[in-house]
């Protein structure tokens, strides 16, 4: 076994389409990232590295007349090996999760469970893209939860402020409040006293960014059902215009999104209503910034997709769907940062965006698909 072979079998030239999840999912909630988010980071990487090792444990058999190159079949990896590898990342990724609170937890637990039922079971079924979308989107939200999460205490809590308020099932089941947790509380920074609810849209409002990237999921997973074999210009012309219709999308911004107050600082302090007026006049030099880059960023992520699924629809031989494939993937980190840019948070944006040339250059020595 080398290390080559485990680059290959994880697909590390992939792997950093997936930090901007939580980092979106931060955005958002209308949080600034913060040592939860690094968790949430670290167990998605974890979470997604453990589906990548499953699926080819899985696939192993069709790999063997289809992809024999593959490390599995070409005998490079021993199945059993890849198996273990795919437990023990679960695993991690479940611990990683469970350091930034019982809400990141649950959404992690379900995200584990879709990876895993989506390799065994519904990879070649009809649900399969479904279960891939669900899979991005619960990890978007398991930033969303985490951020805030980790720091939580239980000597800042105030009367009467319970658990099992969050918006996502069973996220707030039992969990312990502290800022960022669903229908947890939320407390200025060294202060035990003084502590308010944190408001419960926190979540909620990562669900459009979500529902956005699963979207997107779905449709590159169902061109790489044909990735093998090729022939098909229906997937990756449903693909071209989702992809326009995400862009579009992602362009469209809610006022309350780019308002000053909508992101919490570290400590999760309540927003103050009272910019809000100023900034809503269009002459607000910081709006104007955001705006821009959140064109910017969207053109990006059309560009970034559509130019592969277009020569795919036109010609879907297997190696053109293949990089129509590997376009969709890549294109996930630019349609991350407009994601965040979309609720102000432009910083987090650029930051998100600088892993493109890492992923760019990885990605031609390892294949993401």
């Amino acid at each position: 076994m080398t290390a080559r072979a485990w680059a290959e079998l994880l697909r590390v030239s992939a792997l950093f389409t997936v930090p901007g999840d939580a980092l979106a999912g931060a955005a958002s909630s209308g949080r600034r990232p913060d040592r939860g988010t690094v968790l949430a980071v670290g167990a998605s990487l974890c979470l997604y590295e453990a589906g990548m090792a499953l699926n080819d444990w899985a696939d192993r058999e069709e790999d063997a007349v289809d992809r024999p190159h593959r490390p599995i079949p070409s005998g490079r990896i021993a199945p059993a090996a890849a198996l273990a590898a795919a437990g023990a990342l679960t695993a991690a990724g479940l611990g990683l999760a469970g350091r930034a609170g019982r809400p990141a937890l649950a959404v992690a637990t379900g995200l584990a469970a879709t990876v895993w039922a989506y390799d065994l079971r519904l990879k070649h079924t009809p649900a399969g893209p479904a279960a891939m979308a669900a899979a991005r989107g619960l990890d978007l939200l398991l930033g969303a939860t985490a951020t805030g999460g980790a720091g939580r205490t239980t000597g800042a809590v105030a009367p009467g402020v319970g658990a099992g308020t969050g918006p996502i099932s069973g996220a707030g089941a039992g969990a312990g409040p502290g800022p960022g947790s669903a229908g947890g509380s939320a407390t200025a920074p060294g202060s035990a006293r003084g502590a308010a609810p944190v408001a419960r849209g926190s979540v909620l409002g990562a669900l459009p960014a979500a529902g956005l990237l699963g979207a997107h999921t779905y449709a590159v997973t169902a061109v790489s059902r044909h990735e093998a074999h090729g022939g098909s210009t229906t997937a990756p012309l449903a693909a071209l215009a989702a992809v326009a219709a995400l862009g579009a999308a992602a362009l469209h911004t809610r006022r309350e999104d780019q308002e000053p107050g909508a992101h919490k600082g570290f400590g999760g302090q309540e927003e103050s209503p009272r910019p809000r007026l100023s900034h809503r006049s269009p002459a607000n030099p910081a709006r104007t910034a955001s705006g821009l880059v959140r064109t910017a960023l969207t053109g990006s992520y059309v560009r970034t997709a559509a130019v592969p699924l277009l020569h795919a629809a036109l010609n879907p031989s297997p190696p053109l769907t293949q990089r129509a494939v590997g376009g969709g993937i890549r294109a996930m980190i630019p349609l991350q940062a407009a994601l965040a840019a979309r609720t102000g948070a432009v910083g987090t944006a650029l930051a998100v965006m600088g892993l493109v040339p890492i992923a760019r250059t990885l990605a031609r020595k390892v294949s993401p698909t």
